[in-house]
């Protein structure tokens, strides 16, 4: 996986609440088993019309959010299904970062599983968010892994977010499960070294 330790980005605001893994990916795109290429129909329904064509209104649409690697969202994002693949559609749209007030369990396991860090802020945070970036587009995010920040670039607004410190471990690594393992290796060895003399 890519290592993550600050991002500086503009962001993507998505202000819905309840955002299941069904819109974020619909079904009937799930038929491939590698991570690639669902990008192009991350949020399909609500990006495009049953004819294929962009909606204008769409906020992935909007030429003042392109590029942005910052997607903030409503309350309780993620939620419905467990598929795997609404992690794989948001990085592989160019997302690094999720932020919310509110995530689902397993879709919040499933991004940190796949290098895509989610970032849970108050909602009264979440609300600020959204009010500055609504009144300026070009108003960017930094995200700090390592001292676990995220502040609002050029209005002193900061707060702290929690991570699984294994996690945090793995994605400023850029490691998966197995590249920890293997970066352990020699430890694991010595140990088994140590059982096999007792």
């Amino acid at each position: 996986m890519k290592k993550f330790t600050t991002l500086v980005s503009t962001c993507v605001p998505l202000n819905v609440e309840d955002v299941d893994t069904d819109q974020i990916i619909p079904a009937r795109f799930l038929k491939a088993t590698t991570r690639e290429g669902f990008g192009e129909n991350l949020f399909r329904d609500w990006r495009f019309t049953a004819e294929g064509a962009p909606r204008p209104d769409f906020v992935l649409n909007k030429p003042e959010h392109v590029g942005a690697k910052i997607l903030v969202a409503g309350k309780n994002f993620g939620c419905g299904s467990s598929r795997e693949h609404a992690a794989w559609a948001i990085s592989d749209f160019g997302i690094s970062v999720v932020v919310s007030s509110f995530f689902a369990d397993i879709f919040k396991n499933n991004a940190l599983n796949n290098g895509l860090l989610p970032v849970q802020v108050s909602p009264d945070f979440l609300r600020k968010m959204f009010s500055v970036i609504q009144a300026d587009a070009s108003a960017q995010l930094e995200v700090n892994l390592e001292d676990q920040t995220i502040s609002i670039k050029g209005t002193g607004g900061k707060e702290t977010f929690d991570i699984n410190p294994y996690k945090k471990h793995c994605l400023i690594n850029g490691f998966d499960d197995i590249d920890f393992l293997l970066s352990i290796r020699d430890e694991i060895k010595s140990f088994e070294n140590s059982r096999t003399h007792a």
